[in-house]
């Protein structure tokens, strides 16, 4: 499988997009396309390597065909494309696209038509002009505002693109003529590009917020060199190389400081507005703004690999992941257009054949049908509501990979977390050392240490930071680690087993039972019980307040899994008020524990699974919607999750779900909104109280509302 990508430059009109999109995913060899209508790109993904340029050049010549003014750009085209875009932009642009819809900068000569055909229409009315007189002025007005119109109409039929909205307006707006609607006729065409005109404002508009959202790429680096300092682009940066970063700049790369104190701005990352305070060791991510002192970074990451650069394609790439209803709405405008020309037919020939009626009057109303039949205001404004909320959303710290997961995440009404370093901080301290008779508390903790010297596990650490002495590892031999149990070793000839009670157990050692709260670390050796070690995880500020949120939003059901011991399990879910909660788990249970969840969830509502990203993987992938919590750092999280918290705070959560609801709520006012009020013009239309005035009104009109309701969703939640 190879992924190709091309730009549709000046592709500015979402319904031929979406034809695009349909007729590249029919071509043998794509296995699937996807057309994102906010950045005009077309991501393809083909079966072999070995055809994929003749698919491309198969691509390239159907765009052509369908949009001749369209320029398809791969990347290195692009590269080269964008040297000269500057100079021709102003040629590129509005009206020589061969179609309507360019909601790209509008040029001036466009606004300049409209008002010369203004002026031209407002003469007969106001002098009250008749006859041939009237019909000349109308005339003149209609050909300078509609007669590219009418030339795109014929190129477009001529390729067999019957049911576009140039067709559908010159025969509309042509019949208006034909029974002697002049004034309407032209006022409709006068009045579809005014709307035009507006919903391309709009559109750049949404455009550029998005990328005014999103842009938190860093446009160079400062790279030392021979100790001198040049400028240059972040990606000739390696890793190993020291960077500077004055006062005011976006950190480039992610690196660690080596030289210097400062604070950092963060908010393009995490969505924190609070200046975090760095200093010499400490890791930095790229994005950051480096608000007062001079710092000197080493590079741990090339560019592509960096923070900026995850999020960057997180956030492009969310646009092919689309949710249920913007497929609907695609599957929806194929049929939606063809089946209400044919209803204007119908309208038009049926009543004056088979009834005698005035065919001037029911031509009239079958062409408000004509007016009507673009589905553009849902085709524009579903994914741009989308999008928007993927797009604030990472501005608020959340990376969203698809729209549908932004969709499944207002139907969660089951939330599964995992204990530690979700609901606890994750930071092990031990807290109580209990050796036997004749033990001390430094032969235990030395007995753990040696037996915990090669863990990576936070309890480990734990252990050996509170033994605080250096460990002697050439001494420890045949050292086993059982996951999620514990670990057995030998030193200097001594077998010592450090882990739970079952494990210890497992090996004949008796040990003694205990109720103190937090993890419980029992040690043995040479068979005999020497005693216990208690460590305890602070719960994260805010937890239980998040529980009590997710509540209010209509979280039916909260559940924790731990691989603590019960005990500690329970009492931290009682402090934080969970429903549920399972103890004692191994990795592979908790799969096991969340597939038994899922399967007795409700029949529409979805389970979140929510974990620190590094050991969770598995669970992460196999629920409804994954969310890593603080797993930027962590690939096996973002590659395993559908939602990546850049911060370890739980009430990000509840700032994910509300983007979601929020979105879903706007998508669903559009659709509304959109659906309503063709509908009731359709039927008025039919029954011959509606003009064309507002079938123009229920299409440019209702796209122009929907685009900037659509705008919405791209606000920020605090």
């Amino acid at each position: 499988m190879v992924e190709r990508v091309l730009t549709l430059e000046g592709l500015n009109c979402a319904h031929c997009a979406s034809k695009i999109e349909r007729k590249t995913n029919d071509i043998v060899g794509v296995d699937n396309a996807t057309m994102d209508f906010i950045s005009k790109k077309l991501k393809v993904q083909i079966e072999t390597e070995n055809n994929s340029d003749e698919i491309i050049t198969e691509i390239k010549t159907m765009v052509n065909k369908m949009e001749p003014d369209v320029k398809v750009l791969e990347n290195e085209d692009l590269n080269a494309h964008n040297h000269t875009h500057d100079h021709n932009h102003s040629h590129d642009h509005s009206h020589n696209h061969g179609h309507t819809h360019e909601h790209g900068k509008p040029e001036k000569n466009e606004i300049f038509k409209i008002a010369i055909s203004a002026i031209l229409f407002l003469i007969p009315i106001l002098f009250k002009l008749s006859g041939t007189k009237e019909f000349i002025f109308f005339f003149l007005s209609y050909i300078i505002v509609g007669g590219e119109i009418l030339i795109r109409a014929i190129k477009n039929i001529s390729r067999g693109q019957v049911f576009d909205e140039n067709f559908l307006m010159a025969v509309a707006t042509i019949g208006a003529f034909a029974i002697g609607q002049y004034p309407e006729g032209v006022a409709v065409m006068l009045f579809y590009q005014v709307g035009e005109l507006f919903q391309g404002f709009a559109v750049d508009n949404s455009r550029k917020s998005i990328k005014a959202l999103l842009d938190i790429r860093p446009d160079y680096a400062n790279l030392i060199s021979k100790d001198e300092i040049t400028k240059v682009d972040p990606k000739d940066v390696h890793v190993g190389s020291h960077i500077i970063v004055k006062p005011g700049e976006k950190i480039p790369l992610d690196g660690v400081i080596i030289e210097g104190i400062s604070m950092v701005d963060t908010s393009n990352i995490t969505g924190e507005n609070v200046p975090r305070s760095v200093r010499e060791g400490d890791m930095v991510l790229s994005g950051f703004v480096n608000n007062d002192g001079l710092l000197k970074i080493e590079v741990t990451k090339e560019f592509g690999e960096s923070t900026v650069s995850k999020i960057l394609n997180l956030v492009e790439n969310a646009s092919s992941k689309k949710a249920a209803t913007e497929n609907f709405i695609t599957v929806f405008a194929r049929y939606y257009t063809p089946v209400v020309v044919i209803s204007a037919l119908v309208i038009a020939l049926i009543p004056p054949l088979l009834f005698g009626l005035s065919l001037s009057d029911w031509v009239y109303r079958a062409l408000i049908f004509l007016v009507i039949s673009c589905p553009c205001a849902l085709v524009i404004s579903i994914p741009l509501g989308f999008f928007g909320g993927i797009g604030g959303a990472s501005k608020s710290g959340i990376l969203i990979k698809g729209g549908n997961y932004l969709e499944a995440l207002n139907q969660v009404d089951t939330i599964v977390m995992d204990k530690t370093g979700t609901l606890t901080k994750g930071v092990f301290k031990v807290t109580d050392v209990k050796p036997m008779e004749g033990y001390t508390e430094d032969d235990l903790l030395k007995y753990a240490a040696y037996g915990e010297a090669f863990s990576n596990h936070p309890i480990g650490k734990s252990i050996l930071k509170a033994y605080g002495n250096e460990i002697d590892k050439s001494i420890i031999e045949n050292y086993k680690e059982v996951s999620g149990k514990g670990i057995e070793a030998e030193v200097n000839g001594d077998k010592i087993v450090v882990g739970n009670s079952k494990f210890l157990e497992e090996r004949g050692i008796a040990v003694k039972k205990t109720n103190a709260f937090g993890t419980i670390v029992h040690v043995g050796i040479n068979k005999q019980y020497v005693g216990y070690i208690t460590i305890s995880d602070e719960i994260k500020e805010g937890a239980s307040d998040t529980i009590k949120e997710l509540k209010k939003l209509g979280i039916r059901e909260t559940i924790m899994l731990s691989g603590d011991n019960s005990i500690v399990a329970n009492e931290v879910s009682k402090t934080l008020g969970i429903d549920t909660v399972y103890g004692e788990l191994l990795p592979q249970d908790k799969v096991n524990i969340l597939e038994k969840i899922m399967l007795e969830k409700s029949t529409r509502g979805k389970v979140a699974f929510v974990g620190d990203g590094v050991n969770d993987a598995p669970v992460l992938a196999r629920a409804d919607v994954g969310i890593a919590m603080g797993g930027l750092g962590s690939d096996a999280a973002i590659e395993a999750s559908d939602i990546v918290i850049m911060t370890d705070e739980l009430k990000k959560i509840v700032t994910g779900i509300k983007i979601s609801k929020r979105t879903k709520r706007i998508v669903t006012q559009n659709i509304v909104v959109a659906l309503g009020v063709k509908f009731i013009v359709l039927i008025m239309g039919a029954f011959g109280v509606a003009t064309m005035w507002e079938a123009v009104f229920a299409d440019v009109g209702v796209s122009i509302i929907a685009i900037l309701n659509s705008m919405r969703a791209l606000k920020v939640e605090e």
